[in-house]
């Protein structure tokens, strides 16, 4: 019988003989590498065998797996794998399905060696780039596999460790054979990518306890194979792979995994996450994701405030990681979400619940909508600082269109949270507006400062709030300061020698001139106005400084410096005032903020005698009355006295000498002499902001509103209430002769004979005739003919016309 067998196993085929050769007797020999080269050529030679090469070996494979032999399935692998490196004919596709249906024949065992074998060589499969595609290839199975081996909770820890990198190793190979080839599986779609990202995410998750130890040199090799590094690096290749039309079905898995379980509200996690996935991919698709943040925030907009928190910090994190200008086409509709999002916070905080009803099972806290609040604005700033100028510029207009403001935009006013949530929401619109302008640097202020934005602004300025009124203030100093002079004014202070601050001072432009010009009157209004609110406190006093400090620095022409002056003895005046009903420490604040800025102005223009006679008032007030100086008032705890006497002689800066010594300096004497007034613009008259005992007694300064060719023709007219009645009775009188002259044409044509009528109005329409007759003349005259003149009778010359179609032009007249 064994004689037969062997005279039968002669007859067998060639390619069976080779195959059977290359296993030895005894597995630990490993393959026969010299039979295994007469394969490999038998294989090159004949290629049309290849496919019957592999069925035959996946045969004997799965005769080895089902009998327990390992050592054969070993070498049945090396030699499949040897081959397929070898071997890139035509006829390769139907050997390569021989292998791939070994080794699912391997990962589907329980055993995790048979799993890594199969695994790595699967792995040597994706790195060949194979000649000629494949149509009906399927991977499904190894995605799936893979995925499943990455969540392996195997007893050994090391065992498992292994299995998991397998499987990551695994979803590698597969994103390598499929990603680049249009004709193989779409890895792509959601069904897949479902799978691979949160397995990836799971092992990234899992090691991150670990990942901050520093490794020592013996671990440096084992730690640089960890999972967790396998894992970034395979996710990073997968997201560097994804095209325009993938990259979300890339990210919304990431979303779901951050999801499902609740890593928003530690944020470590997610960052890391998301700026794996910034570095990634490609710059210009860096937009795409912050979109998908945001629609996921709209999503989870009545999930608790530490959810929305997180997903906050992440776009937070993502707008700093992505180049200038990526928020993408749509950058409005970034900031509309982000504000909506404020302003959703605001109403729960207030409200107490999600649905505006008391039923709600979840219970907000308001330190946690304080803190996504926070997060909000400091998102909104870094997306700005990614912006350039003019988008910033919109996003500056666009908020403050947002801010519910009384008289100007009460349409925007909550409906449901009453007058203090209106208030909360200014406070955090104009913390996001101020977020917006830090660094903002314009050239041209009339494009940084718009009436439209300016405007709504300072009428901000007036409300009671003083938080609001300081932010305010605030954005004013952000948007002026375009040197960065900001931070040495940041305090209130005599400095008896300007040139240790090294101040930037550039000359004033012609756009700045006209900035000024057009809103100086309102700004400094403003700024007097500040100064008169009783809750005014020492941080607005150092912004009112820090603003006119540097209004003087970046804006400043002669008449600018004159108006400032002005307004700084108008600062005087009023804390001089006992019409005022402001507190002591307030008079005191003003004195001391009009003595520092004049201290500074004095040194800004360089004259000596108004220098002397500002550090001469300064000495005095150092000796007699210190509580009016900057050093005492602008402390923790101000030295102020109880009551303030009547301040009056050495103490007080005169209008009249810092008149006279700037006049000789070539300042405008007369304007210098003239007591500042706050002006009143029409759009104050129309919000009726102000009395009718404030109207009759307001002064126009019309030489201020003139350029300086006109200030000696056109002297300030003062309007009293004499002024205003003479205007009223002029007024009246003009409506009783026109109503009278109406009468008369009325009876005229009531009462008058036909005759009469007729003749007047035939008189007219001659008049009228006429008229028409000398204007069609005059236009229907044709021009004189290039053809030339003809001479009438008596010498006369007289115009021939010629219509236009026969006239003769010249040839360059003519195109």
């Amino acid at each position: 019988m064994y004689g037969v067998c062997g005279c039968c196993g002669a007859l067998r085929p060639r390619y069976k003989r080779l195959v059977d050769n290359i296993f030895p007797e005894d597995p630990e020999d490993g393959l026969v590498k010299a039979n295994m080269e007469k394969l490999t050529f038998y294989a090159l030679s004949a290629p049309e065998k290849l496919d019957r090469i592999g069925a035959y070996l996946s045969e004997r494979l799965s005769r080895d797996v089902a009998r327990h032999r390992y050592g054969y399935v070993c070498i049945a692998m090396e030699a499949l794998d040897q081959l397929l490196m070898a071997c890139h004919c035509q006829s390769i596709n139907l050997f390569v399905e021989s292998f791939l249906k070994m080794v699912r024949k391997l990962l589907e065992s329980d055993k995790p060696n048979l799993q890594i074998l199969g695994t790595n060589s699967f792995v040597k499969f994706a790195n060949i780039e194979e000649d000629t595609p494949s149509y009906h290839r399927s991977y499904d199975f190894f995605v799936s596999r893979f995925s499943e081996m990455c969540h392996s909770g195997y007893e050994d820890p090391d065992i498992r460790t292994k299995i998991r990198m397998a499987g990551i190793k695994g979803l590698q190979g597969v994103v390598r054979k499929t990603v680049n080839d249009e004709l193989q599986a779409n890895i792509w779609e959601p069904q897949h990518m479902d799978k691979i990202v949160p397995s990836l995410l799971f092992n990234l998750q899992s090691g991150e306890g670990t990942e901050s130890r520093s490794p020592s040199p013996l671990q440096a090799e084992k730690e640089r194979e960890s999972p967790v590094e396998l894992t970034e690096r395979c996710f990073r290749e997968l997201l560097g792979r994804a095209a325009y039309g993938n990259i979300k079905n890339a990210v919304t898995p990431v979303l779901m995994h951050l999801d499902n379980h609740s890593l928003w509200e530690g944020k470590t996690f997610a960052v890391r996450c998301f700026k794996i996935i910034m570095y990634s991919i490609q710059s210009q698709h860096s937009h795409l994701v912050i979109q998908q943040l945001l629609g996921h925030l709209d999503a989870n907009s009545k999930s608790s405030a530490p959810v929305r928190a997180g997903i906050v910090e992440v776009l937070l994190e993502a707008a700093a990681i992505a180049a200038s200008g990526s928020v993408g086409p749509t950058v409005l509709e970034v900031f509309n979400t982000l504000l909506r999002h404020l302003r959703l916070s605001v109403d729960y905080e207030l409200t107490g619940t999600y649905d505006g009803t008391n039923l709600g099972t979840k219970v907000i806290k308001e330190h946690e909508e304080r803190q996504l609040q926070e997060a909000v604005i400091c998102t909104i700033g870094s997306f700005a600082n990614t912006l350039p100028n003019y988008q910033r510029s919109e996003v500056m207009l666009f908020i403050m269109g947002k801010i519910p403001i009384p008289g100007m935009h009460p349409a925007l006013a909550s409906a449901g949270s009453g007058p203090e949530g209106n208030r909360m929401i200014q406070v955090m619109l104009l913390k996001s507006l101020r977020q917006v302008t830090e660094g903002f640097v314009s050239t041209n202020m009339l494009t940084a400062l718009p009436s439209s934005f300016l405007d709504p602004l300072l009428c901000l300025s007036l409300l009671e709030d003083p938080e609001v009124r300081l932010l305010v203030l605030q954005i004013l100093v952000s948007l002026i300061d375009r040197h960065d002079n900001k931070p040495k004014f940041s305090s209130i202070s005599i400095i008896s020698d300007i040139s240790v601050l090294k101040l930037k001072v550039d000359k004033c432009s012609r756009q700045d001139n006209l900035f000024m010009k057009k809103h100086s009157q309102h700004l400094y209004r403003h700024i007097y106005l500040c100064c008169k609110e009783e809750w005014s406190e020492q941080p607005h006093f150092e912004m009112l400084y820090a603003l006119l400090a540097l209004i003087s620095m970046e804006l400043a022409n002669e008449e600018v410096v004159v108006d400032l002056i002005r307004l700084a003895l108008a600062l005087q005046d009023l804390a001089l005032s006992s019409d005022e009903s402001l507190p002591v420490y307030n008079r005191c604040a003003v004195h001391a903020l009009s003595a520092a800025y004049l201290n500074l102005i004095c040194q800004l223009t360089t004259v000596p005698s108004f220098c002397q006679h500002v550090h001469e008032v300064i000495e005095v007030r150092q000796k007699e009355a210190a509580h009016l100086l900057p050093e005492d008032v602008f402390i923790e705890s101000p030295r102020i006295p109880a009551s303030l006497e009547k301040v009056e002689g050495e103490v007080l800066f005169l209008q009249s000498k810092i008149a006279e010594v700037l006049g000789g300096s070539g300042y405008n004497n007369e304007k210098l002499a003239t007591p500042f007034i706050p002006q009143f613009t029409d759009e104050d008259r129309l919000s009726k902001r102000k009395s009718i005992g404030e109207t009759i007694s307001l002064q126009v300064e019309v030489d201020s509103r003139n350029s300086p060719e006109k200030e000696e023709r056109t002297p300030a007219e003062e309007i009293t209430f004499q002024t205003l009645k003479n205007a009223i009775v002029d007024s009246v009188g003009m409506e009783e002769q026109e109503r009278e002259r109406r009468r008369q044409v009325v009876e005229k044509f009531q009462k008058a004979p036909f005759e009469e009528i007729a003749a007047h109005c035939g008189a007219r329409a001659t008049m009228l005739q006429s008229k028409l007759n000398q204007i069609f003349e005059i236009t229907i005259r044709p021009p004189p003919s290039p053809s030339g003149t003809i001479t009438a009778a008596y010498g006369q010359t007289q115009t021939r016309s010629v219509p236009v179609y026969e006239m003769k032009f010249p040839d360059l007249c003519v195109y």
